[in-house]
C-alpha cells in the first residue's frame, strides 16, 4: 500500500483519518461578496471528499471583515455564514473526509478597493503597485484581531467542522508580523522572533480557549518567504517556538517539495529540515508540486506525515485513487474547461485558473 493512503489517528479525541492526503487551501473565488459560501463552493469541496480524500482544507477565509483579500473569498466574521459553513462541513463529513477551515487575515494585503479601509498590518509597509503603505495596528487593534480568530474557529466548531488551519504563510497577516522586513515593532509584539511570533502564539491560545478539548488547531507556514522578511533560519525558529504551542499539525507550504534549503550545514529539501524541528508527536503535513504517486512518495520520504495536493486536486477530485497499486497517472495540464467543470469548478474558478500559465486549454 502507498504510505499516503496508510490511515492516521491524531492523538486529539483519537479522531481518525481515513488515508494521509489532504487537499491545500486554494483560493476559488467562487462563494458571494458579503462573505457567504456559495452552492458551488460546497460542491467543489464536497467533490473531493467523496474522491476520498483524508482531509478536505478550505480556501482561506477572513476572520474579520476588513481582512478579505479578494472577490469571492467566504468569511467567518459573522454568525450570517454559519448557515453555509454547517452545509459545508455536514457535506464534508457526509462522504467520509476531515474537514478543516482555514483561517486568515489580508492584513496589507487586503486591499481597500475591497474593504474601503486604508490596509492594517504589524508595521507601516510599501503596498507596492503605487497603492500607498499599510498602517501599523495598534495594540488594542491586535487583540480584537486575535479575538476574531477565536470567535472564527469557534462558529466552524459550531457548524461541524473537525478542525482550522491558521494561515501563517504567504504573505498574510500571521506571517506578516513573523517576518523582520514587515514587522518592525519595537513594543511586545516586534523585535526578536520570540517577539515576532507571540501574535501567533496569542491566536493558538484563544482559538483552543474558544473550541473544545477535540476541536483541531494547526499552522501553515512558509519556509522562505523573502517579502516579510523571513529565511530559513527564521522559519526553523518560528516552528521550534511552534512545538510549545497546543498544536495538531504543522503544514509546511513548499512551492515545490523539490526545492533545497542549507541551514546548519545541511542541504536538504525543506520539508526534511522542518521534519527535523517538528516535535515527533506532531504530524507533518508538506505541499509543493505533487502531482503522482512518486512525488507523494518523494514527500513522505523526506519527512511528511501527510500529503497536500493543490491543481492535482483542482483538476482530479478522485486523486487519491491514483496512489492505488498499478494506477496510471493522473492528467497532467492543460485542461479543457468542460474537464474543469465536470471536475466542479464554476466559470468563475475556470477563469481564476488561467492565471496559472498552461492550466487551462482555450
Amino acid at each position: 500500500m502507498h504510505p499516503a493512503l496508510e490511515p492516521f489517528v491524531f492523538a486529539r479525541g483519537s479522531l481518525s483519518v481515513r488515508n494521509r492526503t489532504v487537499l491545500a487551501a486554494m483560493t476559488n473565488k467562487q462563494s458571494h461578496p458579503d462573505g457567504r459560501l456559495s452552492d458551488d463552493e460546497i460542491q467543489w469541496l464536497e467533490a473531493r471528499s467523496k474522491g476520498a480524500f483524508g482531509i478536505i482544507t478550505t480556501a482561506a477565509t477572513n476572520v474579520q471583515a476588513d481582512g478579505k483579500g479578494w472577490e469571492g473569498e467566504f468569511g467567518t466574521w459573522s454568525d450570517d455564514h454559519l448557515e453555509g459553513l454547517t452545509s459545508l462541513a455536514e457535506a464534508i463529513k457526509a462522504h467520509g473526509g476531515v474537514g478543516l477551515v482555514q483561517l486568515f487575515h489580508g492584513g496589507m494585503r487586503a486591499p481597500e478597493s475591497l474593504t474601503g479601509l486604508q490596509p492594517k498590518s504589524a508595521s507601516i509597509n510599501e503596498l507596492g503597485k503605487e497603492l500607498g503603505v499599510s498602517r501599523a495596528m495598534e495594540n488594542d487593534e491586535i487583540e480584537t484581531t486575535i479575538k476574531a480568530f477565536g470567535q472564527a474557529a469557534k462558529r466552524c466548531e459550531a457548524a461541524g467542522f473537525h478542525g482550522v488551519e491558521l494561515h501563517g504563510a504567504h504573505g498574510y497577516l500571521i506571517a506578516q508580523f513573523l517576518g523582520s522586513a514587515t514587522n518592525q515593532r519595537e513594543d511586545q509584539w516586534g523585535g526578536d522572533q520570540i517577539k515576532r511570533t507571540r501574535f501567533l502564539d496569542e491566536i493558538v491560545r484563544e482559538v483552543r480557549r474558544c473550541t473544545g478539548p477535540m476541536f483541531l488547531v494547526g499552522v501553515r507556514l512558509s519556509p522562505v518567504l523573502s517579502s516579510c522578511g523571513m529565511d530559513l533560519k527564521d522559519a526553523l525558529e518560528t516552528t521550534r517556538l511552534c512545538n510549545k504551542m497546543e498544536l495538531d499539525f504543522i503544514h509546511v507550504s513548499c512551492w515545490d517539495i523539490a526545492e533545497t534549503g542549507t541551514h546548519g550545514g545541511q542541504t536538504l529539501p525543506y520539508t526534511t529540515h522542518f521534519r527535523q524541528v517538528v516535535r515527533e508527536d506532531i504530524p507533518l503535513i508538506t505541499t509543493g508540486a505533487v502531482w503522482d504517486k512518486d512525488d507523494a512518495h518523494e514527500a513522505m520520504s523526506q519527512g511528511g506525515d501527510f500529503v497536500g495536493v493543490a491543481r492535482a486536486g483542482i483538476a482530479h477530485p478522485d486523486w487519491p485513487s491514483y496512489l492505488v497499486e498499478d494506477a496510471v497517472s493522473p492528467t497532467t495540464p492543460p485542461f479543457t474547461p468542460e474537464w474543469l467543470a465536470e471536475a466542479h469548478l464554476n466559470p468563475t474558478f475556470i477563469d481564476y485558473m488561467r492565471r496559472w500559465d498552461g492550466f487551462v486549454a482555450d
